[in-house]
């Protein structure tokens, strides 16, 4: 019992970090707190379980846990700026080094059968861009943006960096961020760009800012862009390539809790791996 009370303690003051309200609406009854919500969200994704099965396995382990249709009818209804306080909130440490990127997600599809009988040709192709910033020390993800429809990746990153919670020192991309505006943009808010830099094939490239960057870069920190791509293995490994939800909002809301799921568990992995004598610290 005491150690339920700890667990739930501990929650209750990541969404008060994060400066969530209390409750889902302002209106109707004030049956369960949004962080109830949140949990079995988070926890759903992590065992990949359905609603009712989530909400099946808290109320048997005792916590307090809204029916599978309030959570399924609640789930896209919860705004984005909220799945963003709790990304932040999970983000403690410094990050000195970035790293941006962009992978492709897919949409469940129905079976074979399915198509076969409305004579449409499978599988059909609709895809989700999905682009993340990872610190490449922890590899959390520090902000992310998904879209429905494909794009180039370059069109996410002042997006990925306005939502930083912690500005970094450095930011490190491929080729597919070479871009004059970004340089500049990085460069006045104080951010170092390790970018390499595109070769059109067509036109020479004179003293521009975009190659006197590309000759100050470092192997080894360029090196370290690697970690975004072990990033989203690691996250494709655990909750698969595709998302389930089938409206854009709730397949926001599904990427952010596996992100924020991701997030917990590296912290928590982490920490396990550091030596006696620093665990005693946090007892």
């Amino acid at each position: 019992m005491i150690e339920k009370t700890k667990l739930v303690n501990k929650i209750k003051r990541l969404m008060r970090k994060a400066g969530v309200p209390r409750w889902l609406h302002h209106f109707g009854p004030k049956k369960y707190e949004f962080w109830q919500h949140a949990v079995a969200h988070i926890i759903k994704q992590e065992c990949r379980l359905g609603y009712r099965r989530i909400t099946r396995l808290l109320r048997w382990l005792g916590f307090k846990c809204p029916c599978p249709s309030a959570l399924c009818t609640n789930f896209h209804k919860i705004p984005l700026p909220l799945w963003q306080r709790i990304l932040a909130a999970t983000v403690n440490s410094k990050s000195y080094l970035v790293a941006l990127d962009g992978t492709g997600m897919s949409r469940s599809l129905p079976s074979p059968y399915y198509y076969k009988r409305i004579d449409k040709p499978y599988p059909v192709e609709i895809p989700l861009k999905l682009s993340i910033a990872v610190d490449t020390r922890t590899k959390r993800i520090l902000s992310l943006r998904l879209r429905a429809k494909k794009a180039h990746d370059i069109k996410d990153a002042k997006y990925l960096i306005k939502r930083l919670p912690i500005r970094p020192k450095k930011i490190v991309a491929d080729k597919g961020y070479d871009a004059k505006w970004l340089h500049k943009y990085c460069l006045g808010l104080g951010i170092k760009t390790c970018i390499p830099m595109r070769n059109y094939g067509q036109t020479r490239c004179r003293n521009t800012l975009r190659k006197r960057l590309a000759k100050k870069i470092k192997q080894k920190t360029y090196g370290r862009r690697e970690m975004v791509e072990s990033t989203f293995k690691a996250i494709k490994c655990k909750f698969g390539a595709s998302v389930s939800s089938v409206k854009i909002s709730a397949q926001r809301a599904e990427i952010y809790c596996r992100t924020i799921a991701h997030n917990i568990l590296s912290y928590f992995i982490r920490l396990f791996e550091r030596s006696p004598s620093i665990l005693k610290k946090f007892k």
